[in-house]
């Protein structure tokens, strides 16, 4: 499959980019394959650099307020400087590693409602400004992942909304700056119990961790509260295990272990995009991953409508 976009002119006369996905989807841990087609214009032009980087929507928290931003959270340089001769054609070939800790943003061929990615390959030009074209991605989940996501399917759970948020959980090791949040309605079996369930994957090449926030519902003496739950597990066990058995009995534990959990994470939870699980985002540290553009909203920088699949309002 040839997932191909229009070419993207730097101007009248100037030269193209043009990349082409051998297949646009992957799964974390694997590799994104194509080649970058450069066309040169009507006169020689110094490339300076061709990078290639993924790009996605992360919720920024900002000083009572919240937005939806574009990042670059992995890149690579495909070609260092070279030279095009006009109207010269020159295809660089490129196979880009995918972090294991990449969101997922497809299940059974589906987008999850509220996730965006792509590849954005930018072509520096002396003297000239950025310039760059964008493909969709898609990222599938691994086995682990499905099995995790099927259980809580089979035990009733409506997908309701994924999204990204902008830092880091205390305790767990993460290579990225944002975490995925998947939110899942209630079942009709917990609805006594739980409102609703956030569950995130922190993945590496061991396995997965899940952390569980549970919005649970006030007794009669009691108001309503967050209870967290982490759990590890090995992409070997993907197969060996009930996963609705043992996605029952996280729910069961970490709506029962509120107090021990709490203290463990932080205390103070309003919603998790307000503090972040709860005190357990320890910092919105922004490294080598990339940068952020403030205000930049995903549907700006992506051309043409990803449109929305699955899920509820």
């Amino acid at each position: 499959m040839v997932f191909k976009k229009m070419l993207s002119a730097f101007g009248v006369g100037g030269p193209s980019v043009d990349t082409v996905l051998t297949n646009p989807n992957t799964r974390p841990g694997l590799t994104l394959d194509g080649q970058v087609n450069l066309v040169g214009g009507d006169a020689e032009a110094a490339i300076e650099q061709v990078v290639i980087g993924l790009v996605t929507r992360v919720e920024v928290e900002g000083h009572d307020t919240e937005y939806a931003g574009t990042m670059e959270f992995h890149r690579m340089v495909v070609s260092g400087p070279l030279q095009l001769a006009p109207k010269q054609q020159l295809s660089i070939p490129f196979q880009l590693p995918v972090p294991w800790e990449t969101p997922i943003t497809d299940v059974y061929g589906q987008r999850l409602h509220g996730m965006t990615m792509g590849l954005r390959t930018e072509l520096a030009i002396a003297r000239a400004v950025d310039k760059s074209d964008l493909d969709q991605v898609a990222v599938h989940p691994l086995p682990v992942h499905e099995r995790i996501l099927e259980a809580f399917q089979r035990l009733g759970f409506r997908f309701k909304h994924a999204d990204l948020e902008r830092g880091h959980i205390r305790g767990v090791q993460q290579t990225l700056p944002f975490y995925q949040e998947i939110e899942f309605f209630a079942s009709p079996q917990y609805a006594s119990t739980i409102r609703e369930v956030e569950l995130t994957f922190v993945t590496s090449q061991r396995g997965v961790e899940v952390i569980l926030e549970c919005d649970k519902r006030g007794g009669f003496l009691s108001a309503g509260h967050d209870a967290f739950g982490r759990y590890q597990v090995a992409h070997t066990d993907a197969d060996r295990v009930d996963w609705a058995q043992v996605v029952d009995g996280w729910l069961r534990e970490t709506t029962s272990r509120y107090g021990s959990l709490r203290s463990q994470y932080g205390g103070g939870h309003g919603h998790s995009r307000g503090h972040g699980m709860g005190g357990m985002v320890a910092g919105a540290a922004l490294g080598v991953a990339g940068g952020m553009i403030a205000g930049e909203v995903i549907e700006d920088a992506f051309e043409g409508d990803f449109g929305d699949f699955g899920g509820d309002e």
